[in-house]
């Protein structure tokens, strides 16, 4: 299965290279987002100003963000294949069925590699710092990773359910967009009303991004998220999204794989 998956994103890697515009776009928009946030609203969304701080303190849930959002390649990805037939190929090959899968989510884990490098090069012109060691920053990326990697599942049982890339994109905007704003992603959870600070506390991308903060030793860029919340995600972040990413494939991953042989046998 393993030899199978690793042709499939071979061959999602390969249309990478071949129709570039794909990378292009996607690294363009959150290096769009940490200018805009950093420079626009930095000023009014820090009451230090909008300096070094907000900007050590966005990078972080423009990281979680942009992971997330990702995510929806695999859907679009694979709701372009049923819509051209190419699944229907993949049937007819001698393959595991559960392998194109699986191929297409790791190469889109390759695809969010690219952008968190761009991203970080971005981040550190505009004035970002990474104050821990190297194992601990690297171990950061890797926890957006694995929180993305799980969610491309979900998006994959999305991508094989409707009819269109362009239906993916929209819905996957309508649940993405609020639920990476109602986080801790770009304000402190301080600035949020009682039920929306709740909700945003128990978000699994506030831990992704409270984890991410404290690994890169961004946690006290701004000294009034030093005690944001006791709530036990945001206390716990990494063993929080670690458990969330492993219910999420556990729950994705045979829905996506019941879904796959549906559209195949369409």
């Amino acid at each position: 299965m393993l030899a199978d998956a690793s042709v499939v994103a071979k061959r999602n890697l390969i249309k990478i290279k071949r129709v570039p515009d794909l990378l292009v776009f996607t690294t363009l928009s959150p290096i769009m987002f940490v200018l805009l946030f950093a420079y626009v609203f930095g000023g009014a969304i820090d009451p230090t100003g909008g300096g070094a701080g907000y900007r050590e303190f966005l990078m972080a849930g423009i990281f979680a963000q942009t992971v997330i959002f990702g995510a929806t390649n695999t859907g679009a990805g694979l709701a372009d294949d049923v819509k051209k037939g190419i699944i229907e190929r993949f049937r007819s090959l001698p393959m595991t069925p559960s392998a194109v899968l699986t191929g297409r989510t790791l190469s889109d884990v390759v695809n969010n590699l690219i952008v968190l490098v761009v991203m970080s090069l971005t981040g550190l012109l505009v004035g970002w710092r990474i104050h821990t060691s190297v194992a601990e920053a690297l171990a950061g990326f890797a926890l957006l990773l694995v929180f993305a990697y799980a969610f491309s599942w979900v998006m994959a049982f999305v991508g094989l359910l409707v009819p269109s890339p362009e239906v993916v994109n929209n819905a996957s905007f309508v649940v993405i967009f609020p639920v990476t704003f109602l986080a801790n992603t770009f304000v402190p959870l301080n600035s949020l009303p009682g039920p929306l600070r709740v909700f945003a506390e128990w978000n699994p991308v506030s831990a992704v991004t409270a984890a991410a903060r404290t690994l890169f030793g961004n946690d006290a860029a701004i000294p009034v998220t030093a005690s944001a919340s006791d709530a036990w995600p945001l206390q716990h972040p990494v063993l929080y999204v670690l458990i969330w990413s492993v219910v999420i494939v556990a729950v994705f991953a045979p829905l996506a794989s019941r879904q796959y042989r549906r559209a195949a046998s369409r």
